[in-house]
């Protein structure tokens, strides 16, 4: 199916999907400490709610996991502020102009990061609703990586203005989070795409309706380029829901 989109034209039959999926196995990646999801049936006594158990007509499962670190997932503010703000009333549109870019890391002393200058350099003058950052090297290990006391690279505050300044909206990245694993709370990088100067109290300019998508994985085959991003959300009233944002290509 051909759709026609603002004089443009997406081939809706080809989504590119680059999210990572939640699974009950080791391969799924884990950030922040935690142990890998659970995904288990109900049990009742001697009751269990899978359908090869002969015990149940269904299948019937609790699934326990944290947005954070088991996968793909969108954030707001609520994530960094003291007052509660849900991802399910900031995210109120889905779709958006997107522009995907591969970035290469840059040493900084034990870090490596993502610069203003990389950015800004990939972007080469456009400003979408949405960037996609592909870091690079681009390699399949992310889909499984465990990041917990590991330091991954991140985004440097600089960056994170940047982006903001240009008035992107929606920011998607391949790492566990924008801002360095062991920074003692500062959320430099959080802080500035948000435009959050007191977590107390937010200011009056602080993006309400801006979003940042965390451990996404962009295969080497998809060229950077500009796509129709489809940002779908699990209905949480939380901070973050686990995300899975779909690509589609500009024919």
């Amino acid at each position: 199916m051909i759709a026609t989109i603002e004089n443009f034209k997406v081939d809706l039959s080809k989504p590119i999907d680059i999210s990572i999926p939640i699974t009950n196995t080791d391969e799924n990646p884990i950030a922040w400490y935690i142990e890998k999801p659970v995904i288990e049936p109900v049990k009742f006594g001697e009751w269990v709610g899978k359908v090869s158990s002969g015990m149940s007509s269904t299948n019937f499962n609790n699934i326990f996991f944290n947005p954070h670190g088991h996968g793909t997932h969108t954030e707001c503010l609520g994530h960094i502020t003291r007052e509660l703000y849900s991802i399910n009333q900031a995210l109120k549109q889905f779709f958006f102009m997107a522009e995907l870019v591969s970035v290469s890391l840059e040493k900084r002393g034990e870090d490596l990061v993502i610069t203003k200058e990389a950015v800004e350099k990939a972007l080469n003058g456009k400003t979408p609703e949405a960037i996609i950052i592909r870091t690079v090297p681009n390699e399949d290990s992310k889909k499984s990586r465990k990041y917990s006391h590991s330091n991954p690279p991140y985004l440097e505050e600089a960056a994170a203005r940047f982006i903001r300044e240009c008035g992107i909206q929606h920011l998607l990245i391949d790492l566990p989070s924008v801002d360095k694993e062991k920074d003692e709370g500062r959320l430099l990088a959080h802080k500035a795409f948000w435009n959050v100067t007191d977590v107390n109290q937010l200011n009056g300019d602080a993006r309400l309706n801006a979003t940042i998508t965390e451990m996404i994985f962009v295969p080497d085959t998809i060229t950077d380029a500009s796509y129709l991003l489809n940002l779908q959300i699990a209905s949480f009233e939380n901070d973050a829901s686990p995300s899975k944002p779909v690509l589609y290509a500009i024919v």
